[in-house]
């Protein structure tokens, strides 16, 4: 599993606006300050309840402590990212990230597995400056804390 002060390792991820884009992890994080929360799915009940609501209501606080950009990340499709934003009014200010096949999540080490869902990204959220961990903080199965937007803020 990754940790703080490694650097993001090299990767592949998606995201969707009016086409779907390939991102490289490297274009995404070089040069700025990123912070990058993860959770199990798009539309899920704890995911759509707390953690994406908490970062669109503290956008502009985290933006204004010098951070460059706040990305959602998870096992799912660019189109099921977007309409998730879209109906949570993030478009356009939080970036949707997808990582379909789960390839990154693996190779980071912040996967598991769900019968109900496959393999899935843990939640967590991670503070990054120019492609290094700075923070990370990684939930507990079924607990959402460390990884909210009122927690990450307390570290910029």
């Amino acid at each position: 599993m990754i940790k703080v002060g490694d650097e993001l390792p090299q990767g592949i991820l998606r995201t969707k606006t009016a086409t779907i884009h390939e991102l490289k992890t490297d274009d995404m994080f070089s040069g700025k300050k990123v912070v990058l929360f993860s959770l199990p799915g798009a539309f899920t009940p704890t995911c759509s309840a707390k953690h994406l609501p908490g970062f669109k209501n503290l956008y502009q606080d985290i933006i204004d402590k010098g951070v460059d950009k706040i990305m959602c990340f998870a096992v799912n499709d660019p189109h099921v990212m977007k309409a998730w934003a879209e109906q949570n009014d993030v478009f356009g200010k939080i970036e949707m990230i997808s990582d379909p096949d789960a390839s990154y999540t693996k190779e980071i080490g912040l996967d598991f597995y769900t019968p109900h869902m496959g393999i899935r990204s843990v939640r967590f959220a991670m503070i990054i400056d120019n492609k290094v961990i700075t923070h990370l903080f990684v939930e507990e199965p079924g607990v959402f804390d460390v990884s909210s937007a009122e927690n990450i803020i307390k570290h910029l």
